[in-house]
């Protein structure tokens, strides 16, 4: 069993450079706490930057520098000026951190903060390969690092990684805005796990890997070559126990052992005793709605006049990248803000608005959390916010009532809160005044809720749900009945075919042989499979059928003249060795005029669909439309055609962004065995895709090595990854 690596853009240790000498001071912050368990012994590693660049740290300081980390089981990742000054403050902060959290009109996309970004990802993953070995676990944190994955899978494809994102990951309408898109989904794709916080995120991420990359998704998890990525929501916690027996401390100081801020808040509640505390805490961000929640207490103040000198407001803002130009606008807005309401209600005995503008240590904070009466917490959009659990963990008497934006990931597990829209002045004022209402036995029935959930689900236990995740994904073959054409195996086959009298091939065409176009006529043969072809059609004792869905006369114009055994249209018609096409199986088409206005129908309801009609089979094809649209169209389109067909001998194919109706009578597996039938093969050999390539597997006998073409469930006994490897396999056949 191998180490934990954990990589995030900051380590959780400070580092402390005095007089010539280092120390590294653990962080308190929630994914340093959550990590504990993970990051214990020296089976774990912490990878990250110092928070030192190359500029700042003393050259003959960097062994101790190590060393000091080392003790805290990290490593660094050394970054200059202008690498932190272009990944972190440049493309996380300036584009993604905007864009992800739907402002959109604050988002820079410049090519330079781009270019950095890469560059600095490319750094963290030369650092997780070079102290990694292919068996460690690897779990990648944040927005910084979306790169990362696939940066590292490139360098060690069997390595079990872990990717977690702490923000909301954006609807598909605002994502695709970003020019970059597809290199970070693709990033992303590098690791066998994907968390976020709440299911909408994780939909909003399937949503984009479908319509931007194209890729299959079955439920919550994504085919990509040889592997498959899981997709999964998990809630982060906070480490409730520290807040609630902080809170039972604070409780039990005397007098005397009270801070300064504690005999201020004591003092206030002492003068005015009616006086209710709404308390709000946020980093100084945009995307927290501070601005948009002190307009709102002024138009509660003016709605319910009679509060006036019933409430006070406290703000703490905690500064936050203060050399980004929106945060420097919006600290000079909530700056102007409190100064004008403060300026325009207050009175000689009261200030509506107590506002502080610092970080405040941890005791500080449970002296907030466990004197205001309210928590006031409106995100226009927040990944989680554990503020909202910080607070509800410190109320051991049960009172007190949380106020909570309904766009806060956290708004999904506090339902007992009082969820608000943002946005909406008027809904938060009658909630304000709800909240001062609201009598003591209900407070205390929703908070013994929200406590028992945040108690049970904390951060400890997210850390390890997520891993027991992960480590679950090392056995991905357990998600198949088909077993992966490893070497050994092909070496095997490639025996057996060797040394085989007399041979028999299935091909299937299209997502075999040649990868799928969304223009189905544009998907002809390239030189290098027709060479491919004739090597195989050419071996002495060797009989080769390319076997398809495809309509005859677009197969006779591309193999006709080299002579190729062809079935097509599922196993309607037949040609050998050049000859012209004949009926294989006797069908009927007069069912046709009847299903074509349904499949129009849909076509003019359903923009980038279309209809492929052959001989005897129409095919509606929606590999042009949108992925979602598309599937729904598609499961409305088999209701209807399977009650239009009743007991007819007609059969509808679900494929690969198509659906074909058909004979019943027809299909690969019949002709394949009917052809099977003609001779004495000792060596019977299928390869395929689709639904369609099902029926082939399952009637061949089990002598014949059957082969499925991507990571689904099939009959067959072996798969490859994609087109490349089917091709590989074949060139192997070809020069035995």
């Amino acid at each position: 069993m191998g180490k934990t690596i954990i990589i995030s853009n900051r380590l959780p240790v400070q580092l402390q450079i005095s007089n010539g000498t280092i120390n590294a001071i653990p962080s308190v912050g929630g994914l340093a706490t959550g990590m504990k368990s993970v990051h214990s012994g020296s089976e774990s590693l912490w990878i990250g930057w110092s928070g030192l660049t190359d500029e700042e740290t003393p050259p003959e300081l960097e062994d101790d520098i190590d060393k000091a980390l080392a003790k805290n089981g990290c490593a660094k990742v050394k970054l200059n000026a202008g690498e932190i000054d272009g990944f972190y403050f440049g493309f996380s902060n300036r584009t993604v951190w905007p864009l992800f959290h739907y402002f959109l009109e604050y988002s820079e996309f410049e090519l330079d903060f781009w270019n950095t970004y890469k560059a600095v990802n490319q750094k963290f993953a030369d650092a997780i390969i070079e102290k990694s070995d292919e068996d460690d676990t690897i779990w990648v944190h944040d927005y910084q690092l979306m790169l990362v994955p696939q940066m590292v899978r490139e360098k060690r494809p069997d390595t079990t990684i872990g990717f977690f994102l702490h923000i909301p990951f954006p609807s598909y309408e605002i994502f695709r805005t970003l020019p970059w898109r597809e290199e970070i989904l693709e990033g992303l794709l590098g690791s066998d796990l994907i968390g976020f916080h709440t299911y909408d995120y994780e939909r909003h991420f399937l949503s984009s890997v479908r319509r931007l990359l194209g890729l299959d998704v079955s439920f919550n998890e994504i085919y990509l070559d040889n592997r498959v990525i899981k997709v999964d929501s998990f809630p982060m916690g906070i480490d409730y126990k520290k807040f609630k027996d902080a809170a039972i401390l604070h409780s039990s100081k005397s007098e005397g052992e009270r801070s300064d801020l504690q005999m201020r808040l004591d003092s206030h509640k002492a003068s005015a005793p009616d006086t209710k505390l709404i308390l709000s805490i946020d980093r100084l961000d945009y995307s927290k709605g501070i601005a948009k929640r002190i307009n709102a207490f002024e138009y509660f103040l003016n709605k319910y006049p009679e509060y006036k000198e019933k409430v006070r407001l406290i703000i703490l803002a905690v500064p936050s990248r203060s050399n980004v130009p929106q945060y420097q606008l919006l600290k000079k807005e909530i700056d102007e803000l409190v100064g004008r309401i403060n300026g325009e209600l207050s009175t000689v005995n009261w200030t509506p608005i107590w506002y502080f503008y610092r970080s405040l240590p941890f005791d500080n904070l449970i002296d907030l959390y466990t004197s205001s009466d309210i928590a006031w917490l409106t995100p226009l959009r927040d990944g989680m916010n554990l503020v909202a659990k910080e607070y509800i963990a410190t109320r051991t008497d049960k009172t007190g009532v949380l106020i909570l934006s309904e766009m806060a990931g956290s708004a999904y597990e506090m339902n007992e809160a009082l969820l608000i829209n943002p946005n909406n002045f008027e809904e938060q004022a009658d909630t304000l005044k709800r909240a001062l209402n609201m009598p003591v036995e209900e407070q205390i029935s929703r908070n013994e809720f929200l406590q028992n959930r945040l108690e049970r689900y904390n951060v400890e236990v997210w850390a390890k749900e997520f891993m027991r995740a992960l480590n679950e994904k090392r056995d991905v073959s357990k998600a198949f009945i088909s077993e992966k054409m490893s070497k050994d195996i092909l070496n095997n086959i490639e025996t057996e075919y060797s040394k085989s009298k007399k041979r028999l091939l299935f091909l299937d065409y299209d997502g075999t042989l040649v990868g799928f176009h969304k223009d189905p006529q544009k998907a002809s043969p390239d030189e290098e499979l027709y060479e491919l072809l004739d090597e195989l059609q050419n071996q002495e004792n060797t009989t080769l059928f390319l076997i398809s869905g495809r309509d005859k006369q677009t197969f006779g114009r591309w193999f006709l003249p080299k002579k190729y055994n062809m079935i097509v249209e599922h196993g309607v018609w037949i040609s050998k060795e050049g000859h012209e096409f004949k009926m294989l199986e006797q069908v009927k088409g007069e069912w046709m005029a009847k299903i074509r206005p349904v499949l129009e129908s849909f076509v003019d309801r359903t923009p980038g669909s279309f209809i492929e009609e052959k001989n005897y089979s129409l095919a509606w094809h929606y590999r042009n439309t949108d992925p979602d649209f598309g599937e729904k169209r598609a499961t409305e389109l088999n209701t209807v055609l399977r009650s239009l067909i009743g007991n007819d001998d007609i059969s509808v194919l679900n494929g690969n962004k198509v659906m074909e109706i058909k004979s019943s009578n027809v299909n690969k597996g019949r002709a394949a065995t009917r052809m099977m039938s003609e001779d004495d093969y000792d060596f019977v050999f299928a390869i395929g895709d689709d639904w369609t390539d099902e029926f082939m597997f399952q009637e061949l006998p089990e002598s014949a090595i059957t082969v499925k073409v991507g990571l689904k469930k099939t009959h067959a006994r072996y798969h490859v990854e994609n087109t490349r490897r089917v091709r590989e396999l074949l060139t192997r056949f070809a020069k035995p």
